[in-house]
Protein backbone atom coordinates (compact mmCIF):
# COMPACT_ATOMS: atom_id res chain seq x y z
CA UNK A 1 0.00 0.00 0.00
CA UNK A 2 2.86 2.41 0.95
CA UNK A 3 3.76 2.49 -3.00
CA UNK A 4 0.01 2.95 -4.42
CA UNK A 5 0.32 6.21 -1.78
CA UNK A 6 3.81 7.12 -2.47
CA UNK A 7 2.99 7.54 -6.17
CA UNK A 8 -0.43 9.04 -6.29
CA UNK A 9 0.03 11.31 -3.59
CA UNK A 10 2.71 12.78 -4.71
CA UNK A 11 1.22 15.20 -6.53
CA UNK A 12 -0.58 16.71 -3.52
CA UNK A 13 2.21 17.43 -1.28
CA UNK A 14 1.30 20.99 -0.83
CA UNK A 15 -2.41 20.14 -0.11
CA UNK A 16 -1.15 17.63 2.43
CA UNK A 17 1.28 20.39 4.15
CA UNK A 18 -1.61 22.61 4.10
CA UNK A 19 -3.84 19.89 5.51
CA UNK A 20 -1.14 19.08 8.28
CA UNK A 21 -1.11 22.87 9.42
CA UNK A 22 -5.10 23.03 9.93
CA UNK A 23 -5.34 19.41 11.43
CA UNK A 24 -2.31 20.60 13.77
CA UNK A 25 -4.32 23.90 14.40
CA UNK A 26 -8.00 22.14 15.16
CA UNK A 27 -6.30 19.51 17.56
CA UNK A 28 -4.08 22.20 19.24
CA UNK A 29 -6.96 24.39 20.14
CA UNK A 30 -9.27 21.33 20.99
CA UNK A 31 -6.46 20.52 23.82
CA UNK A 32 -6.48 24.39 25.05
CA UNK A 33 -10.63 24.25 25.94
CA UNK A 34 -10.05 21.70 29.26
CA UNK A 35 -7.67 23.82 30.58
CA UNK A 36 -10.22 26.73 29.93
CA UNK A 37 -12.79 25.01 31.28
CA UNK A 38 -10.59 24.16 34.73
CA UNK A 39 -10.33 27.34 35.12
CA UNK A 40 -13.50 28.42 34.98
CA UNK A 41 -14.08 25.81 37.63
CA UNK A 42 -11.49 26.41 40.00
CA UNK A 43 -11.00 30.32 39.37
CA UNK A 44 -14.79 31.31 38.80
CA UNK A 45 -17.13 28.77 39.87
CA UNK A 46 -14.83 27.85 43.33
CA UNK A 47 -14.53 31.47 43.69
CA UNK A 48 -17.97 33.00 43.07
CA UNK A 49 -15.94 35.43 40.40
CA UNK A 50 -18.68 35.62 37.20
CA UNK A 51 -16.18 38.06 36.08
CA UNK A 52 -13.67 35.64 35.09
CA UNK A 53 -16.94 33.05 34.11
CA UNK A 54 -17.78 35.63 31.54
CA UNK A 55 -13.60 36.39 30.13
CA UNK A 56 -12.98 32.61 30.55
CA UNK A 57 -16.13 31.12 28.30
CA UNK A 58 -15.55 34.31 25.60
CA UNK A 59 -12.38 33.05 24.71
CA UNK A 60 -13.65 29.60 25.01
CA UNK A 61 -16.10 30.64 22.05
CA UNK A 62 -13.55 32.42 20.41
CA UNK A 63 -10.89 28.92 21.05
CA UNK A 64 -13.69 26.86 19.56
CA UNK A 65 -14.75 29.29 16.45
CA UNK A 66 -11.02 28.58 15.38
CA UNK A 67 -11.33 25.34 15.75
CA UNK A 68 -14.46 25.10 13.84
CA UNK A 69 -13.01 27.37 10.85
CA UNK A 70 -9.89 24.96 10.87
CA UNK A 71 -11.86 21.59 10.98
CA UNK A 72 -14.01 22.40 8.30
CA UNK A 73 -10.81 23.87 6.45
CA UNK A 74 -9.31 20.33 7.17
CA UNK A 75 -12.11 18.47 5.74
CA UNK A 76 -11.87 20.31 2.57
CA UNK A 77 -8.39 19.72 1.92
CA UNK A 78 -8.89 15.75 2.56
CA UNK A 79 -11.71 15.83 0.11
CA UNK A 80 -9.66 17.54 -1.95
CA UNK A 81 -7.20 15.08 -1.99
CA UNK A 82 -9.15 11.45 -1.50
CA UNK A 83 -11.11 12.60 -4.34
CA UNK A 84 -7.96 13.13 -6.77
CA UNK A 85 -6.00 10.40 -5.10
CA UNK A 86 -8.91 8.05 -6.55
CA UNK A 87 -9.30 9.99 -10.13
CA UNK A 88 -5.66 9.37 -10.69
CA UNK A 89 -5.50 5.69 -9.83
CA UNK A 90 -8.40 5.26 -11.54
CA UNK A 91 -7.17 6.94 -14.81
CA UNK A 92 -3.67 5.06 -13.96
CA UNK A 93 -5.27 1.17 -13.87
CA UNK A 94 -7.96 2.27 -17.29
CA UNK A 95 -4.53 3.30 -19.17
CA UNK A 96 -2.62 0.01 -18.45
CA UNK A 97 -5.41 -2.28 -19.23
CA UNK A 98 -6.06 -0.80 -22.33
CA UNK A 99 -2.17 -1.46 -23.21
CA UNK A 100 -2.53 -4.84 -22.16
CA UNK A 101 -3.46 -7.50 -25.02
CA UNK A 102 -5.99 -10.11 -24.83
CA UNK A 103 -3.31 -12.67 -23.40
CA UNK A 104 -3.05 -10.03 -19.95
CA UNK A 105 -6.89 -9.23 -20.12
CA UNK A 106 -7.23 -13.48 -19.65
CA UNK A 107 -4.71 -13.57 -17.03
CA UNK A 108 -6.57 -11.51 -15.14
CA UNK A 109 -10.15 -12.27 -16.12
CA UNK A 110 -12.61 -9.13 -17.21
CA UNK A 111 -14.98 -9.44 -13.61
CA UNK A 112 -11.53 -9.13 -11.55
CA UNK A 113 -10.29 -5.96 -13.88
CA UNK A 114 -13.79 -4.51 -13.21
CA UNK A 115 -13.50 -4.70 -9.35
CA UNK A 116 -10.05 -3.45 -9.14
CA UNK A 117 -10.86 -0.43 -11.33
CA UNK A 118 -14.12 0.21 -8.85
CA UNK A 119 -14.46 -1.31 -5.81
CA UNK A 120 -10.40 -1.90 -5.00
CA UNK A 121 -9.42 1.93 -6.09
CA UNK A 122 -12.72 2.63 -3.50
CA UNK A 123 -11.24 0.90 -0.32
CA UNK A 124 -7.82 2.52 -0.94
CA UNK A 125 -9.78 6.03 -1.16
CA UNK A 126 -11.87 5.79 1.88
CA UNK A 127 -8.67 4.71 3.30
CA UNK A 128 -6.84 7.88 2.25
CA UNK A 129 -10.10 10.03 3.02
CA UNK A 130 -10.71 8.58 6.35
CA UNK A 131 -6.32 9.49 7.06
CA UNK A 132 -6.57 12.48 6.28
CA UNK A 133 -9.92 13.70 8.09
CA UNK A 134 -8.64 11.52 11.32
CA UNK A 135 -5.69 9.63 11.60
CA UNK A 136 -3.20 13.03 10.70
CA UNK A 137 -5.02 14.74 14.10
CA UNK A 138 -4.76 11.89 16.58
CA UNK A 139 -0.72 11.52 16.84
CA UNK A 140 -1.20 14.91 18.12
CA UNK A 141 -3.94 14.71 19.53
CA UNK A 142 -2.33 11.91 21.87
CA UNK A 143 1.17 13.37 21.98
CA UNK A 144 -0.22 16.94 23.41
CA UNK A 145 -2.94 15.05 25.23
CA UNK A 146 -0.95 13.47 27.56
CA UNK A 147 1.15 16.25 27.86
CA UNK A 148 -1.66 18.76 28.83
CA UNK A 149 -3.52 15.96 31.23
CA UNK A 150 0.67 15.39 32.98
CA UNK A 151 0.45 19.37 33.49
CA UNK A 152 -2.95 19.05 35.05
CA UNK A 153 -1.80 16.45 37.33
CA UNK A 154 0.80 14.36 37.50
CA UNK A 155 -0.06 11.70 39.66
CA UNK A 156 -2.72 10.31 37.75
CA UNK A 157 -0.55 10.03 34.38
CA UNK A 158 0.02 6.43 35.60
CA UNK A 159 -3.21 5.75 34.11
CA UNK A 160 -2.63 7.25 30.85
CA UNK A 161 0.66 4.76 31.05
CA UNK A 162 -1.22 1.35 31.29
CA UNK A 163 -4.50 2.17 28.95
CA UNK A 164 -2.75 3.83 25.94
CA UNK A 165 -0.50 0.35 25.44
CA UNK A 166 -3.30 -1.71 26.72
CA UNK A 167 -5.71 -0.86 24.11
CA UNK A 168 -2.80 -0.44 21.52
CA UNK A 169 -1.77 -4.33 21.82
CA UNK A 170 -5.73 -5.14 22.18
CA UNK A 171 -6.76 -3.34 19.05
CA UNK A 172 -3.59 -4.26 16.36
CA UNK A 173 -4.08 -8.48 17.16
CA UNK A 174 -7.85 -7.77 16.34
CA UNK A 175 -6.41 -6.04 13.00
CA UNK A 176 -3.85 -8.50 12.16
CA UNK A 177 -6.27 -11.25 12.28
CA UNK A 178 -8.75 -8.92 10.00
CA UNK A 179 -6.25 -8.81 7.35
CA UNK A 180 -6.69 -12.68 5.66
CA UNK A 181 -10.29 -12.55 5.94
CA UNK A 182 -9.99 -8.93 3.82
CA UNK A 183 -7.69 -10.61 1.21
CA UNK A 184 -10.62 -13.77 0.87
CA UNK A 185 -13.47 -11.15 0.36
CA UNK A 186 -11.92 -9.44 -2.64
CA UNK A 187 -11.29 -12.83 -4.10
CA UNK A 188 -14.80 -13.89 -3.23
CA UNK A 189 -16.02 -10.91 -4.71
CA UNK A 190 -14.06 -10.94 -7.69
CA UNK A 191 -15.91 -15.12 -7.88
CA UNK A 192 -19.12 -13.27 -7.56
CA UNK A 193 -18.87 -10.82 -9.96
CA UNK A 194 -17.42 -13.73 -12.82
CA UNK A 195 -20.28 -15.83 -12.05
CA UNK A 196 -23.46 -12.96 -12.21
CA UNK A 197 -21.53 -11.50 -15.58
CA UNK A 198 -21.43 -14.87 -17.11
CA UNK A 199 -25.19 -15.34 -15.41
CA UNK A 200 -26.67 -11.84 -17.57
CA UNK A 201 -24.94 -12.31 -20.72
CA UNK A 202 -25.82 -15.94 -21.01
CA UNK A 203 -29.31 -15.44 -19.68
CA UNK A 204 -31.18 -17.27 -23.18
CA UNK A 205 -28.53 -19.66 -22.77
CA UNK A 206 -29.56 -20.85 -19.31
CA UNK A 207 -33.54 -20.28 -20.15
CA UNK A 208 -33.12 -22.58 -23.50
CA UNK A 209 -31.35 -25.41 -21.44
CA UNK A 210 -33.70 -24.67 -18.40
CA UNK A 211 -30.45 -24.17 -15.93
CA UNK A 212 -32.42 -21.58 -13.85
CA UNK A 213 -32.02 -24.06 -11.08
CA UNK A 214 -28.60 -25.13 -11.69
CA UNK A 215 -27.26 -21.39 -11.83
CA UNK A 216 -29.20 -20.70 -8.60
CA UNK A 217 -27.57 -22.79 -7.17
CA UNK A 218 -24.07 -21.86 -8.57
CA UNK A 219 -24.77 -18.09 -7.35
CA UNK A 220 -25.82 -19.48 -3.87
CA UNK A 221 -23.04 -21.30 -3.06
CA UNK A 222 -20.29 -18.10 -4.14
CA UNK A 223 -22.79 -15.41 -2.34
CA UNK A 224 -22.59 -17.86 0.52
CA UNK A 225 -19.03 -17.94 0.63
CA UNK A 226 -18.50 -14.38 0.25
CA UNK A 227 -21.20 -13.84 2.95
CA UNK A 228 -18.96 -16.28 5.33
CA UNK A 229 -16.02 -14.30 5.15
CA UNK A 230 -17.67 -11.00 5.41
CA UNK A 231 -19.86 -12.36 8.70
CA UNK A 232 -16.00 -13.40 9.86
CA UNK A 233 -14.47 -9.93 8.87
CA UNK A 234 -17.66 -8.45 10.52
CA UNK A 235 -17.30 -10.59 14.04
CA UNK A 236 -13.50 -9.31 14.34
CA UNK A 237 -15.07 -5.47 13.37
CA UNK A 238 -17.57 -5.96 15.99
CA UNK A 239 -15.28 -6.79 18.76
CA UNK A 240 -13.46 -3.81 18.21
CA UNK A 241 -16.00 -1.46 19.39
CA UNK A 242 -17.29 -2.91 22.66
CA UNK A 243 -13.26 -3.71 23.19
CA UNK A 244 -12.69 0.29 22.76
CA UNK A 245 -15.40 1.09 24.73
CA UNK A 246 -14.46 -1.08 27.61
CA UNK A 247 -11.00 0.47 27.73
CA UNK A 248 -12.77 4.08 27.86
CA UNK A 249 -14.98 4.02 30.11
CA UNK A 250 -12.71 1.49 32.76
CA UNK A 251 -10.01 4.43 32.16
CA UNK A 252 -12.62 6.75 33.23
CA UNK A 253 -14.00 4.96 36.17
CA UNK A 254 -10.22 4.90 37.22
CA UNK A 255 -9.39 8.59 37.02
CA UNK A 256 -12.58 9.51 38.75
CA UNK A 257 -11.72 7.30 41.67
CA UNK A 258 -7.76 7.77 42.07
CA UNK A 259 -8.81 11.77 41.27
CA UNK A 260 -11.71 12.30 43.92
CA UNK A 261 -8.89 10.34 46.51
CA UNK A 262 -6.61 12.95 45.59
CA UNK A 263 -9.34 15.89 45.82
CA UNK A 264 -10.28 14.29 49.32
CA UNK A 265 -6.31 14.36 50.21
CA UNK A 266 -6.14 18.26 48.86
CA UNK A 267 -3.39 17.37 46.25
CA UNK A 268 -5.99 17.93 43.29
CA UNK A 269 -8.52 20.57 42.30
CA UNK A 270 -12.27 19.80 41.00
CA UNK A 271 -11.11 21.63 37.80
CA UNK A 272 -7.85 19.61 37.27
CA UNK A 273 -9.79 16.40 37.75
CA UNK A 274 -12.91 17.08 34.81
CA UNK A 275 -9.65 18.70 33.02
CA UNK A 276 -7.55 15.45 32.98
CA UNK A 277 -10.75 12.80 32.43
CA UNK A 278 -11.45 15.71 29.43
CA UNK A 279 -7.56 14.95 28.07
CA UNK A 280 -7.97 11.38 28.85
CA UNK A 281 -10.92 11.16 26.58
CA UNK A 282 -9.93 13.09 23.76
CA UNK A 283 -6.25 11.09 23.94
CA UNK A 284 -8.61 7.78 23.97
CA UNK A 285 -11.46 9.33 21.18
CA UNK A 286 -8.18 10.05 18.86
CA UNK A 287 -7.06 6.16 19.34
CA UNK A 288 -10.54 5.33 18.43
CA UNK A 289 -10.41 7.51 15.26
CA UNK A 290 -7.07 5.88 14.31
CA UNK A 291 -8.30 2.43 14.78
CA UNK A 292 -11.49 2.91 13.12
CA UNK A 293 -9.11 3.88 10.13
CA UNK A 294 -6.91 1.26 10.89
CA UNK A 295 -9.86 -1.31 10.39
CA UNK A 296 -9.90 0.09 6.97
CA UNK A 297 -5.98 -0.29 6.68
CA UNK A 298 -6.44 -4.47 6.29
CA UNK A 299 -8.91 -4.05 3.15
CA UNK A 300 -6.96 -1.08 1.79
CA UNK A 301 -3.80 -2.71 1.46
CA UNK A 302 -5.16 -6.09 -0.22
CA UNK A 303 -6.75 -3.67 -2.70
CA UNK A 304 -3.87 -1.99 -2.92
CA UNK A 305 -1.84 -5.16 -3.73
CA UNK A 306 -4.71 -6.58 -6.46
CA UNK A 307 -4.24 -2.73 -7.74
CA UNK A 308 -0.31 -2.61 -8.04
CA UNK A 309 -0.72 -6.40 -9.73
CA UNK A 310 -2.14 -4.63 -12.74
CA UNK A 311 0.38 -1.61 -12.87
CA UNK A 312 3.23 -3.83 -12.35
CA UNK A 313 1.96 -6.04 -15.53
CA UNK A 314 3.13 -4.90 -18.92
CA UNK A 315 1.74 -5.70 -21.90
CA UNK A 316 3.36 -8.67 -23.88
CA UNK A 317 2.92 -6.39 -27.25
CA UNK A 318 5.23 -3.32 -26.71
CA UNK A 319 5.55 -0.84 -28.66
CA UNK A 320 8.86 -0.58 -30.62
CA UNK A 321 11.95 1.76 -29.29
CA UNK A 322 12.62 3.53 -32.62
CA UNK A 323 8.79 2.85 -34.37
CA UNK A 324 8.54 3.74 -37.87
CA UNK A 325 6.17 6.45 -38.65
CA UNK A 326 6.30 6.91 -42.40
CA UNK A 327 5.52 4.11 -44.96
CA UNK A 328 4.52 3.59 -48.47
CA UNK A 329 0.41 3.84 -48.44
CA UNK A 330 -0.06 0.52 -50.24
CA UNK A 331 -1.51 -1.87 -47.61
CA UNK A 332 0.27 -5.27 -49.10
CA UNK A 333 0.69 -8.29 -46.55
CA UNK A 334 3.14 -10.16 -46.15
CA UNK A 335 3.60 -13.17 -43.63
CA UNK A 336 6.32 -14.86 -43.56
CA UNK A 337 7.35 -18.84 -41.81
CA UNK A 338 4.85 -17.30 -38.54
CA UNK A 339 4.43 -19.48 -35.54
CA UNK A 340 2.73 -18.55 -32.75
CA UNK A 341 2.39 -20.70 -29.26
CA UNK A 342 0.05 -19.53 -26.31
CA UNK A 343 2.27 -19.01 -22.80
CA UNK A 344 2.71 -22.20 -21.39
CA UNK A 345 1.09 -24.49 -24.03
CA UNK A 346 2.59 -27.28 -25.10
CA UNK A 347 1.94 -27.13 -28.99
CA UNK A 348 2.50 -24.49 -31.41
CA UNK A 349 -1.43 -22.55 -32.58
CA UNK A 350 0.39 -21.71 -35.79
CA UNK A 351 3.42 -23.08 -37.40
CA UNK A 352 4.97 -22.34 -40.73
CA UNK A 353 2.40 -19.75 -42.24
CA UNK A 354 3.24 -18.19 -45.63
CA UNK A 355 1.27 -15.92 -47.10
CA UNK A 356 1.19 -12.49 -49.30
CA UNK A 357 -1.59 -10.48 -50.38
CA UNK A 358 -1.35 -7.27 -52.33
CA UNK A 359 -3.64 -4.20 -52.89
CA UNK A 360 -6.80 -5.30 -54.47
CA UNK A 361 -6.75 -8.95 -53.58
CA UNK A 362 -9.03 -10.72 -51.21
CA UNK A 363 -7.34 -14.18 -49.09
CA UNK A 364 -9.97 -16.28 -47.67
CA UNK A 365 -8.67 -18.72 -44.89
CA UNK A 366 -10.46 -21.86 -44.07
CA UNK A 367 -10.45 -24.70 -41.56
CA UNK A 368 -11.79 -26.57 -39.32
CA UNK A 369 -12.57 -25.29 -35.69
CA UNK A 370 -9.44 -25.11 -33.91
CA UNK A 371 -7.16 -24.58 -36.85
CA UNK A 372 -5.50 -21.26 -35.59
CA UNK A 373 -7.46 -19.43 -38.16
CA UNK A 374 -8.55 -16.23 -35.12
CA UNK A 375 -4.73 -16.48 -34.12
CA UNK A 376 -3.50 -15.55 -37.47
CA UNK A 377 -5.91 -13.19 -37.70
CA UNK A 378 -5.13 -11.67 -34.11
CA UNK A 379 -0.96 -11.74 -35.11
CA UNK A 380 -1.87 -9.64 -38.44
CA UNK A 381 -3.46 -7.25 -35.78
CA UNK A 382 -0.56 -7.20 -33.31
CA UNK A 383 -2.99 -8.05 -30.73
CA UNK A 384 -0.51 -11.21 -30.29
CA UNK A 385 3.16 -11.10 -31.23
CA UNK A 386 4.11 -13.73 -33.35
CA UNK A 387 6.68 -15.88 -31.81
CA UNK A 388 8.62 -17.15 -34.91
CA UNK A 389 8.98 -14.90 -38.81
CA UNK A 390 7.30 -12.26 -39.26
CA UNK A 391 4.32 -10.28 -40.41
CA UNK A 392 4.61 -7.52 -42.64
CA UNK A 393 2.72 -4.43 -43.82
CA UNK A 394 4.13 -2.58 -47.03
CA UNK A 395 7.40 -4.24 -46.13
CA UNK A 396 7.34 -2.97 -42.33
CA UNK A 397 6.97 -5.14 -39.80
CA UNK A 398 4.04 -4.60 -38.00
CA UNK A 399 6.84 -5.33 -34.33
CA UNK A 400 8.66 -1.78 -35.72
CA UNK A 401 5.18 -0.22 -37.05
CA UNK A 402 4.29 2.65 -34.62
CA UNK A 403 1.21 0.95 -33.02
CA UNK A 404 -1.16 3.93 -34.20
CA UNK A 405 -0.07 3.81 -38.14
CA UNK A 406 -0.59 0.40 -37.72
CA UNK A 407 -3.84 0.13 -36.60
CA UNK A 408 -4.88 3.22 -38.93
CA UNK A 409 -4.18 0.66 -41.68
CA UNK A 410 -6.34 -2.14 -40.37
CA UNK A 411 -9.73 -2.20 -39.97
CA UNK A 412 -10.72 -5.76 -38.04
CA UNK A 413 -14.47 -7.32 -37.45
CA UNK A 414 -13.92 -9.62 -34.94
CA UNK A 415 -15.46 -12.77 -34.41
CA UNK A 416 -17.55 -11.94 -31.71
CA UNK A 417 -19.38 -8.70 -32.41
CA UNK A 418 -19.53 -5.83 -30.15
CA UNK A 419 -21.17 -2.72 -29.93
CA UNK A 420 -21.18 -0.12 -27.54
CA UNK A 421 -23.51 2.22 -25.66
CA UNK A 422 -24.88 4.77 -27.56
CA UNK A 423 -26.19 5.14 -31.18
CA UNK A 424 -26.08 3.99 -34.24
CA UNK A 425 -24.06 6.78 -35.61
CA UNK A 426 -21.55 6.77 -32.65
CA UNK A 427 -20.91 3.10 -33.09
CA UNK A 428 -20.01 3.81 -36.71
CA UNK A 429 -17.96 6.69 -36.21
CA UNK A 430 -15.86 4.71 -33.38
CA UNK A 431 -12.92 4.20 -35.95
CA UNK A 432 -13.72 7.86 -38.04
CA UNK A 433 -15.10 9.87 -35.62
CA UNK A 434 -15.33 12.97 -38.20
CA UNK A 435 -17.21 11.15 -40.72
CA UNK A 436 -20.27 12.63 -42.65
CA UNK A 437 -23.74 10.75 -42.29
CA UNK A 438 -23.46 10.01 -46.32
CA UNK A 439 -20.31 8.44 -45.05
CA UNK A 440 -22.47 6.57 -42.70
CA UNK A 441 -24.76 5.57 -45.24
CA UNK A 442 -22.50 4.36 -48.21
CA UNK A 443 -20.98 1.94 -45.43
CA UNK A 444 -24.51 1.00 -44.23
CA UNK A 445 -25.24 0.40 -47.76
CA UNK A 446 -22.50 -1.89 -48.32
CA UNK A 447 -22.92 -3.86 -45.51
CA UNK A 448 -26.50 -4.67 -46.13
CA UNK A 449 -27.45 -2.80 -43.20
CA UNK A 450 -29.13 0.45 -44.39
CA UNK A 451 -32.93 -1.00 -44.68
CA UNK A 452 -33.40 -2.01 -41.00
CA UNK A 453 -31.45 1.32 -39.86
CA UNK A 454 -33.79 3.19 -41.43
CA UNK A 455 -36.91 1.12 -40.05
CA UNK A 456 -35.05 1.97 -36.33
CA UNK A 457 -36.57 4.78 -34.44
CA UNK A 458 -34.37 7.77 -34.85
CA UNK A 459 -32.33 6.32 -38.15
CA UNK A 460 -28.68 7.00 -37.69
CA UNK A 461 -29.76 7.97 -33.31
CA UNK A 462 -31.42 5.23 -32.72
CA UNK A 463 -30.39 3.84 -29.08
CA UNK A 464 -27.70 0.86 -29.30
CA UNK A 465 -27.52 -0.97 -25.63
CA UNK A 466 -24.29 -2.11 -24.30
CA UNK A 467 -22.78 -5.10 -26.47
CA UNK A 468 -25.71 -3.98 -29.08
CA UNK A 469 -27.72 -6.68 -27.34
CA UNK A 470 -31.03 -4.62 -28.36
CA UNK A 471 -30.53 -5.94 -31.82
CA UNK A 472 -30.00 -9.13 -33.58
CA UNK A 473 -27.27 -10.77 -34.02
CA UNK A 474 -27.08 -10.84 -37.86
CA UNK A 475 -27.69 -6.87 -37.31
CA UNK A 476 -25.06 -6.73 -35.09
CA UNK A 477 -22.65 -8.26 -36.89
CA UNK A 478 -23.49 -5.98 -40.21
CA UNK A 479 -23.03 -2.93 -37.97
CA UNK A 480 -19.65 -4.06 -36.89
CA UNK A 481 -18.63 -4.36 -40.85
CA UNK A 482 -20.07 -1.12 -41.56
CA UNK A 483 -17.97 0.18 -38.65
CA UNK A 484 -15.10 -1.00 -40.41
CA UNK A 485 -15.34 0.23 -43.46
CA UNK A 486 -16.70 3.72 -42.47
CA UNK A 487 -13.00 3.95 -41.51
CA UNK A 488 -11.65 2.75 -45.00
CA UNK A 489 -8.24 1.23 -43.92
CA UNK A 490 -6.32 -0.13 -46.51
CA UNK A 491 -6.45 -4.09 -44.40
CA UNK A 492 -9.56 -5.40 -44.11
CA UNK A 493 -9.36 -8.20 -41.61
CA UNK A 494 -12.56 -10.36 -41.12
CA UNK A 495 -12.62 -13.09 -38.58
CA UNK A 496 -15.78 -14.71 -39.31
CA UNK A 497 -17.62 -11.79 -39.76
CA UNK A 498 -20.31 -12.97 -42.21
CA UNK A 499 -21.58 -16.17 -39.90
CA UNK A 500 -24.98 -15.00 -38.65
CA UNK A 501 -26.21 -13.92 -42.58
CA UNK A 502 -28.50 -15.74 -44.71
CA UNK A 503 -26.83 -17.10 -48.07
CA UNK A 504 -28.21 -14.10 -49.82
CA UNK A 505 -27.42 -11.33 -47.41
CA UNK A 506 -23.82 -12.99 -47.14
CA UNK A 507 -23.99 -12.96 -51.20
CA UNK A 508 -24.74 -9.67 -51.59
CA UNK A 509 -22.84 -8.08 -48.75
CA UNK A 510 -19.37 -9.54 -51.24
CA UNK A 511 -20.51 -8.38 -54.14
CA UNK A 512 -20.89 -4.35 -52.92
CA UNK A 513 -17.51 -4.73 -50.94
CA UNK A 514 -15.64 -6.22 -53.62
CA UNK A 515 -16.70 -2.91 -55.13
CA UNK A 516 -16.02 -0.69 -52.35
CA UNK A 517 -13.13 -2.12 -51.40
CA UNK A 518 -11.20 -2.97 -54.40
CA UNK A 519 -8.50 -1.01 -53.89
CA UNK A 520 -7.66 -2.80 -50.54
CA UNK A 521 -6.19 -6.04 -49.11
CA UNK A 522 -9.46 -8.07 -47.82
CA UNK A 523 -8.67 -11.01 -45.42
CA UNK A 524 -11.90 -12.77 -44.95
CA UNK A 525 -12.16 -16.23 -42.27
CA UNK A 526 -14.96 -18.29 -43.20
CA UNK A 527 -16.66 -21.14 -42.01
CA UNK A 528 -18.82 -21.19 -45.26
CA UNK A 529 -16.56 -22.06 -48.74
CA UNK A 530 -19.82 -20.61 -50.17
CA UNK A 531 -18.43 -17.08 -48.55
CA UNK A 532 -14.72 -17.42 -49.47
CA UNK A 533 -15.30 -19.31 -52.78
CA UNK A 534 -14.79 -16.28 -55.05
CA UNK A 535 -11.49 -15.34 -53.49
CA UNK A 536 -8.09 -14.79 -55.38
CA UNK A 537 -6.51 -16.80 -52.82
CA UNK A 538 -7.61 -19.19 -50.66
CA UNK A 539 -5.56 -20.28 -47.49
CA UNK A 540 -6.41 -23.65 -45.99
CA UNK A 541 -5.29 -24.22 -42.45
CA UNK A 542 -5.30 -27.26 -40.02
CA UNK A 543 -3.81 -27.70 -37.14
CA UNK A 544 -1.97 -24.73 -37.27
CA UNK A 545 -0.06 -26.24 -40.37
CA UNK A 546 -0.75 -24.82 -44.33
CA UNK A 547 -1.97 -27.43 -46.16
CA UNK A 548 -3.26 -25.61 -48.94
CA UNK A 549 -3.01 -22.39 -51.00
CA UNK A 550 -4.56 -21.46 -54.23
CA UNK A 551 -8.38 -20.85 -56.00
CA UNK A 552 -11.28 -22.12 -55.48
CA UNK A 553 -11.14 -24.93 -57.96
CA UNK A 554 -7.10 -25.46 -57.65
CA UNK A 555 -8.46 -26.61 -54.19
CA UNK A 556 -11.00 -28.76 -54.62
CA UNK A 557 -8.91 -30.66 -57.10
CA UNK A 558 -5.30 -30.56 -54.74
CA UNK A 559 -6.55 -30.24 -51.16
CA UNK A 560 -7.73 -33.31 -49.22
CA UNK A 561 -9.19 -30.72 -46.55
CA UNK A 562 -10.85 -28.03 -48.06
CA UNK A 563 -12.27 -30.49 -50.79
CA UNK A 564 -13.57 -32.49 -47.21
CA UNK A 565 -15.16 -29.01 -46.24
CA UNK A 566 -16.72 -28.46 -49.69
CA UNK A 567 -18.16 -31.72 -49.86
CA UNK A 568 -19.53 -32.29 -46.11
CA UNK A 569 -20.93 -28.69 -46.61
CA UNK A 570 -22.68 -29.46 -50.10
CA UNK A 571 -24.06 -32.39 -48.10
CA UNK A 572 -25.32 -30.15 -45.27
CA UNK A 573 -27.07 -28.00 -48.46
CA UNK A 574 -25.23 -25.32 -47.25
CA UNK A 575 -24.10 -24.22 -50.78
CA UNK A 576 -26.64 -22.31 -53.16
Amino acid sequence: MIQVLRRFLAPYRRWLAVLLLFQAVQATTSLVLPSLNADIIDKGVMRGDTGRIWSLGVVMLGVTAVQAAFAIAAVFCAARVGMGFGRDVRAALFHRVTEFSAREVNVFGAPSLITRITNDVQQVQMFVVMTCTMVIAAPITVVFGVFMAMRQDIGLSWLLAVSLPLLSIVLGTIVSRMVPQFRLMQERLDRINDVLRGQIVGMRVVRAFVRERVETERFHRVNQDLTETSLKAGRLMALMFPTMTFVVNTSSIAVIWFGGHRINDGTMSIGSLVAFLTYLTLIMMAVMMATMTATMAPRAAVSSERILDVLRTTSSVLPPATPVTEVAVRGSLELEDVGFRYPGAEHAVLSGVSLASLPGQTTAIIGSTGSGKTSLVNVVARLFDVTSGSVRIDGVDVRELDPEILWQRIGLVPQKSYLFAGTVASNLRYGKPGATESELWEALEVAQAADFVREMPGGLDAPIAQGGSNVSGGQRQRLAIARALVRKPEVYLFDDSFSALDLATDARLRAALAVFAKDATVLIVAQRFSTIMHADQILVLEDGEVVGLGTHDELVASCPTYAEIVESQIGEGAAA
